[in-house]
């Protein structure tokens, strides 16, 4: 095992098969002196009795199946000695079948060195490399642009595939790579310099790797400790596991997630440490003991209070997929992410992703080794990161019957952070109870009481609905309240704005007080958007008993020309950001209680089918 106190870079070495990383590698470690005594010699030796030419590659394609097929088909990691610090090669395969193999080391990996033939130049598979390393968030990035020898040495050659590489990672929006000429078989500026590219004044290989910063440049981000596993001993429960970003300190008081539990750290352990530990840091494996005995399991996530990560149960994502069967809407997936395991379903595939020049196509599924923009959903709520915040607590993979089936990134845009809205907020509270029960307001009132819920795009027809409905119902006898998503924002959700936190927060309070008419005996229209289909669950919940969720159905385009506010003519000239239907998602209902079509249907049929319904749900009379 490594020491600690030394910094350890780890490197994935990717590429289109037969554009030489073995080679690459298998120099590397000649060069830097990283080989066991007497490694190069067997297999030279080996090469002799087999009659086969020496290839450096035999150095890292230690399976026998590999040197008979002549390419890597796993993940290989090896030590190599760099100056100043330590390197561990992940060594990944090029071959598209194996793409897999190649996500599984790249996700581990600090930096990225992508090699590049200069006979060949950029292939297909090298674009979809590319992509995976800024799917899993890689920044650090060195290219090898080898085999020169082929091409002469040709300094035009080169320029032409620096040019396009850069191109394609600017397009990207990653960093630009540095893009080294190189031949790995004769070690031409992997350590030492080319006599035959004295054109070239740039780093070296070996140079360039040792700018990379390694993990430890994590322990600048917030605090994730993801929970391994439980140990218990001498009255003691240790939680152990790997701390991928921050550092914790002896008295710290972490948060788990998505438990939401909090204790102090009264231990930090570490396997055959000389004295007690005082500090842990990001890529130490360790266990802790708390101040208290709370309820921690495997998939917890450790964080320090004032920066957690975010809490919900859906989310966006861009996956490259690998399973055989093609994703459809529907389909039920193991995500994998840290140490946790959820069930998800494929809420929706937004869009496809073409690798060679980025344009995005619709499609209503999702083909092998294919990029594309996907919605999960999960069966619980998870605690996760946005990528582009926090790259360890954001990625994950996707795994059908044991078997990887895709890998991808977070994005939470669109979408609500739903920590703050989960359980209450405020402790020494009791609730009081009514003298006068529901079922004597209703009794009164000749009618049940509860909740109709409208849901749908802008445009749709809620508001209008709702109003005329409240007018013919009253005008019967019913006890009826209508609330309206930009009344309510006149005074009650006056402090709100439009982020997908404030709508989650708006509509969790119109559920409550949307349920607190219910409870004093009257039937409440709530027309909202309201699209996160969790926060109508919510809002289902609050109720206690009747609810009835409306889906008042209109199509984008509808309701687009109808634009009663002007809302979507400001959304598409950039106005107004995250509005739904345009630059936000809306989730559809999937089991409404009643669906009304306003695109299709004239008001006053909707109406009449509305008011038939309500009269059907709650007949006035004795209840």
């Amino acid at each position: 095992m490594s020491d600690l106190s030394v910094e350890v870079l780890k490197l994935v070495i990717v590429g289109h098969v037969d554009h030489g990383k073995s080679t690459l590698v298998g120099r590397l470690l000649n060069d830097t002196d990283s080989l066991p005594p007497g490694k190069a010699a067997s297999i030279r030796a080996m090469c002799e009795r087999r009659g086969m030419p020496f290839e450096w590659s035999f150095l890292m394609d230690a399976l026998q199946a590999e040197r008979d097929q002549g390419i890597t088909i796993d993940t290989t990691q090896i030590w190599l000695r760099t100056p100043g610090r330590e390197t561990v090669i992940i060594d990944a395969p090029g071959h598209k079948e194996f793409l897999k193999n190649m996500i599984t080391g790249a996700a581990q990996a600090d930096a990225a060195l992508l090699v590049i033939d200069a006979k060949e130049g950029v292939q297909e598979q090298s674009r979809r490399h590319g992509y995976l390393l800024h799917l899993l968030g890689i920044r650090q990035l060195l290219v090898a642009v080898n085999k020169m020898d082929a091409v002469d040495y040709s300094r035009e050659r080169f320029s032409e595939i620096e040019e396009e590489v850069r191109d394609y990672f600017s397009s990207l929006r990653m960093p630009s790579p540095t893009i080294v000429p190189i031949v790995a078989r004769d070690g031409d500026n992997i350590v030492a310099r080319s006599e035959w590219m004295t054109w070239y004044r740039g780093p070296t290989v070996i140079e360039m790797l040792s700018t990379f910063h390694a993990a430890s440049a994590a322990t600048e981000q917030s605090l994730r400790f993801p929970i391994q596993d439980v140990y218990k001993f001498d009255e003691r429960r240790a939680l152990v596991g790997r701390i991928e970003s921050g550092s914790l300190r002896l008295g710290d008081r972490l948060m788990f997630s998505p438990q939401n539990r909090v204790a102090r750290i009264e231990s930090i352990e570490i396997w055959n440490a000389a004295e007690p530990q005082k500090e842990a840091s990001a890529g130490q494996s360790i266990g802790i003991t708390l101040d208290e005995h709370i309820f921690v399991e495997r998939g917890a996530v450790a964080s320090h209070l004032d920066a957690p990560p975010i809490e919900t149960d859906v989310f966006k994502a861009r996956i490259f997929w690998l399973g055989r069967k093609p994703l459809e809407v529907g389909r039920t997936l193991k995500m994998k992410m840290l140490t946790a395991a959820n069930r998800v379903v494929v809420q929706s595939i937004e869009s496809v992703i073409d690798t060679d020049d980025l344009s995005t196509s619709k499609s209503t599924r999702v083909e092998f080794n294919t990029i594309a923009e996907i919605t999960l959903r999960a069966d619980t709520i998870v605690a996760l990161d946005d990528h582009s915040r926090g790259p360890r607590a954001g990625r994950f993979v996707l795994v059908d019957d044991y078997d990887i089936v895709g890998g991808g990134i977070v994005s939470m845009e669109g979408y609500a952070d739903q920590r703050s809205i989960l359980g209450a907020r405020a402790g020494n509270i009791q609730r009081v109870e009514h003298r006068v029960s529901q079922a004597d307001r209703e009794q009164r009132n000749r009618h049940k009481a509860g909740v109709i819920w409208l849901t749908g795009l802008s445009g749709a027809g809620k508001s209008t609905l709702a109003i005329e409905l409240e007018r013919r119902l009253f005008a019967k006898g019913y006890q009826i309240y209508t609330l309206d998503g930009d009344n309510l924002r006149f005074g009650l959700n006056v402090d709100l704005g439009f982020s997908p936190e404030h709508r989650a927060e708006n509509i969790r309070r119109v559920g409550e007080v949307a349920a607190l008419f219910a409870e004093a005996g009257s039937i409440v229209l709530s027309a909202f958007i309201s699209p996160y289909r969790a926060d109508r669950d919510r809002a289902r919940k609050a109720a206690k008993g009747e609810f009835h969720e409306v889906y008042v159905c209109a199509d984008l385009a509808t309701c687009e020309r109808r634009d009663p506010k002007g809302l979507y003519r400001k959304a598409r000239s950039g106005e107004i950001l995250g509005f739904t239907g345009v630059s936000a998602p809306y989730e559809v209902p999937e089991n409404p209680e009643l669906m009304i079509d306003t695109g299709s249907q004239s008001i006053d049929a909707c109406i009449d089918a509305m008011l038939a319904y309500i009269e059907r749900s709650f007949p006035l009379g004795s209840p």
